[in-house]
């Protein structure tokens, strides 16, 4: 597993997308949301604080339904962009007249603090990450100790058909490249953490037209490859790629309409305690160390 970040997405446009992104969750995001929530029914321990990393893009409805499970869980809010903070705090604020709002029993908005939470979910993000690798080890270290992770991204499957037509063009590629679900498991176990499991699985949209399906596409991301085109394209293009949307994407097993396939990626992960050997030049952090003494000093 390269170590370098990813080739095909741009660190400048992935930045100007997170601090521009609308503030709201799409269709697509808010379903892998609720198909991930799903997945919760394996866990057997509840966490007493979770966190839900960028909630305004990855699913406000989807943190209903975790924060409906865990109803005595104390929850941390964080989001990457300014823009989707402020959404987020007008979204979750209680009304005046709630005893709710006065108990201190709301969310906690900002960055958990390391070791704090028993749960990480991070819905439908991780693919727009210039630093990825960056992002799990802030994952892994505002984790506790046995806690887990639970994410969704998109894998190499997605657009496969909007791929082709841009290739039949001679057009620069559509998006990025995304990672497939056996390289976010290396990175998973490269930044501490155990046993992760990966599945995942195809989603068909279909649009009934070319409007439709553009429309769609910008809700959910913009073209994050180095390699896009650079200029603003104009109203011939504009009109030749609905013509091509209309030509190569209509399936017969969807009554006519435009499809495309969006392979989903599911992640789950735990924290383990921290393997040490302790010698005359062994350096420990304080959190590590504490986890080792509830341990019994045993290493695992």
């Amino acid at each position: 597993m390269s170590s370098e970040r990813p080739p095909t997405i741009d660190p400048v446009a992935a930045a100007r997308w997170q601090a521009s992104a609308p503030a709201r969750s799409p269709w697509l995001h808010e379903e892998v949301a609720r198909r991930m929530q799903d997945r919760l029914q394996w866990i057997r321990k509840a966490p007493q604080a979770w966190c839900h990393w960028d909630m305004v893009r990855g699913g406000i409805e989807g943190h209903a339904l975790v924060s409906a499970r865990y109803p005595g869980a104390r929850v941390h809010v964080h989001e990457s962009s300014g823009h989707c903070g402020q959404a987020a705090r007008q979204l979750l604020a209680r009304p005046w007249w709630s005893p709710a709002r006065w108990s201190g029993a709301g969310p906690q908005f900002g960055p958990p603090p390391d070791g704090s939470v028993q749960m990480l979910w991070s819905n439908m993000g991780l693919h727009t990450a210039a630093d990825p690798q960056d992002l799990i080890a802030r994952w892994h270290r505002a984790l506790e100790v046995d806690g887990y992770l639970m994410f969704s991204c998109l894998g190499p499957d997605t657009l496969r058909e909007l791929r082709a037509v841009y290739a039949s063009l001679g057009w620069p590629p559509p998006g990025p490249s995304f990672t497939d679900m056996h390289d976010w498991g290396d990175m998973l176990v490269h930044a501490g953490f155990a046993e992760p499991v990966m599945d995942m699985e195809h989603i068909t949209l279909t649009f009934a037209t070319p409007e439709r399906l553009v429309e769609e596409l910008r809700d959910l991301g913009c073209n994050l490859h180095p390699e896009r085109f650079s200029a603003l394209r104009g109203r011939r293009w504009r009109d030749r790629l609905r013509q091509a949307l209309a030509d190569h994407l209509a399936d017969e097993s969807h009554q006519g309409q435009l499809a495309l396939t969006f392979e989903i990626i599911y992640g789950h992960a735990l924290k383990p305690a921290p393997r040490v050997r302790m010698s005359e030049s062994s350096a420990v952090s304080l959190q590590d160390m504490r986890a080792m003494l509830r341990k019994g000093g045993k290493e695992h």
